[in-house]
C-alpha cells in the first residue's frame, strides 16, 4: 500500500519528484494523509486525520500551523529554514533601495505623461522632484542575524553601509558566516538609537510583536527607514503611521500589505514576495521534501519547530519511534519495557526540546506488537511509530 501525502499548495514538482511513485502517492486529493505538505494555505481549522504523522512546510514561518494542537498528537511539524534566504536577501536590498531613493513614485509620475510631447524635456525638468539618497555610509541595524539576517548584513556592507546587528539567540554557524565588519550591537536599543535604516530578520513570537511600537520608535532618529520582511505583526500599524505623519519615520516598507498600510503615503506595501522565486520555492520544496522522506522512512527528525532533532543509521531490523512528554524516568520505562520481552536494543537516541521529546530505539529481530502496547501505556507518552 502507498503512502499518501497530501498538498495543500502547489508545490514545486523538483520536490514532490522526490518521492517514489511506485511507494508514495502525491497529490492534492488523497484522503487520510500519513504526512502533509503546504506552503501559505492554513491548518488552523482542518481535521487531522488520525494517521497524520508529519507536515513539511516550504518556507520558514510556521504560523499557519497549529503547532500546540500538533504536538499534542506526536505530529513533527518541518520547516525549512534557509531555503529561500537568498531570496529574500535579495529582495530586501531591493527594499533598502526603494527607501533609499523614490524610484516608486518617480515611475508613477512619469506614467502620467503619456500622451504628451516633449517628454524628455519634462523629465529633466521634473525630476528633482523625487531627488533620494545613497545607502554608501549611511548605518544599517539588522535585527536578527540567522540565515537571512546574515546574509542581508554581509550584502549591505558591500554596498558600502555600516552594518550593526543584534541577535541574541545567535549561533554558531550564523556567527561564522558574517563578515568581520559587521559590528555587534549590544542591545536591541542601540540599534533603534544609532541606525538611519532598520530591518528586521525575526520570526513572530509573544517577545517580538510590536517590537517596533511608538516606545521605540521614539528612540530612533528622524527620518528612520524601517524594512520589515519578516512578519507583519512585528510592527504596530498604527505607531508606524503617526511616525510617518510627524518625520520620524520617512519610509516603511512591508511585504504584508493589510487594510491599515495600503494607501498610506511612505508605505511601500510589497505583495508579499520574499520567497516568492523559482529557486526558492525549488529549494524549499526538495529540502522540506527529504527531510519528511528521511522521517516518514528512517523516523529522523531535522529542523522541526515542535520537536528534537534526532538522527540515526537505520541499521536494526525495526525502529521504534517514540514520543514523549520531558520527564524523569521516561526512558528508563522504554528500554525497560523492551528489554522485558528478551528484545536487544541495537541503538538508542534520545532528544528534548521543552517540554517535548523523542526517542528512537533500535531493535534486531521480531518485535511483538506486546511491546508496542506496552510502549502506549507509558505515562506521558504521546505516541508510538515503528518502522520495519
Amino acid at each position: 500500500m502507498k503512502t499518501n501525502i497530501k498538498l495543500l499548495n502547489k508545490i514545486a514538482s523538483i520536490g514532490t519528484e522526490v518521492f517514489c511513485a511506485d511507494r508514495y502517492c502525491v497529490d492534492a486529493d488523497v484522503e487520510n494523509p500519513e504526512a502533509i505538505m503546504v506552503r501559505s494555505a492554513s491548518l488552523h481549522d482542518m481535521e487531522f486525520p488520525e494517521n497524520l504523522k508529519a507536515i513539511a512546510r516550504c518556507g520558514a514561518g510556521v504560523n499557519n500551523i497549529p503547532i500546540e494542537k500538533c504536538s499534542e498528537r506526536g505530529i513533527v511539524v518541518f520547516n525549512t529554514p534557509g531555503a529561500n534566504a537568498n531570496g529574500v536577501k535579495e529582495l530586501t536590498i531591493a527594499a533598502l533601495l526603494l527607501a533609499a531613493r523614490n524610484i516608486i513614485g518617480g515611475i508613477e509620475w512619469v506614467k502620467t505623461l503619456e500622451g504628451t510631447t516633449g517628454i524628455a524635456k519634462a523629465v529633466e525638468g521634473g525630476k528633482s522632484a523625487f531627488v533620494g539618497n545613497e545607502l554608501e555610509g549611511k548605518r544599517l541595524g539588522v535585527i536578527g542575524l540567522g540565515a537571512i539576517g546574515g546574509m542581508v548584513a554581509n550584502a549591505a556592507k558591500n554596498l558600502g553601509m555600516e552594518v550593526i546587528g543584534y541577535d541574541p539567540y545567535i549561533t554558531v554557524e550564523a556567527a561564522w558566516g558574517l563578515s568581520r565588519a559587521i559590528r555587534k550591537a549590544a542591545s536591541y536599543d542601540e540599534i533603534y538609537q544609532t541606525a538611519d535604516y532598520i530591518t528586521l530578520h525575526v520570526p513572530s513570537t509573544p517577545q517580538t510583536k510590536n517590537m517596533i511600537c511608538k516606545e521605540t520608535l521614539d528612540m530612533m532618529k528622524d527620518g528612520i527607514r524601517i524594512i520589515n520582511l519578516s512578519r507583519g505583526d512585528l510592527v504596530n500599524a498604527a505607531d508606524i503611521k503617526e511616525a510617518l505623519t510627524t518625520g520620524r519615520v520617512s519610509c516603511y516598507v512591508t511585504d504584508f500589505p493589510t487594510e491599515e498600510t495600503v494607501g498610506v503615503p511612505g508605505i511601500i506595501n510589497i505583495p508579499h514576495l520574499g520567497a516568492s522565486t523559482v529557486e526558492s520555492e525549488d529549494n524549499c520544496a526538495v529540502m522540506a521534501a527529504h527531510q519528511l522522506l528521511d522521517f516518514l522512512e528512517n523516523g529522523n527528525i531535522k529542523n522541526s519547530v515542535n520537536f528534537p532533532t534526532v538522527s540515526i543509521p537505520h541499521n536494526g531490523d525495526a525502529r521504534i519511534c517514540l514520543f514523549h512528554k520531558n520527564i524523569p524516568t521516561i526512558l528508563s520505562q522504554i528500554t525497560g519495557a523492551v528489554s522485558n520481552e528478551n528484545i536487544n536494543i541495537e541503538n538508542l537516541s534520545n532528544g528534548s526540546k521543552g517540554d517535548l521529546a523523542y526517542t528512537i530505539v533500535e531493535t534486531k529481530g521480531i518485535l511483538p506488537e506486546s511491546v508496542v502496547e506496552r510502549l502506549k501505556q507509558i505515562k506521558g507518552m504521546i505516541r508510538v511509530n515503528v518502522i520495519k
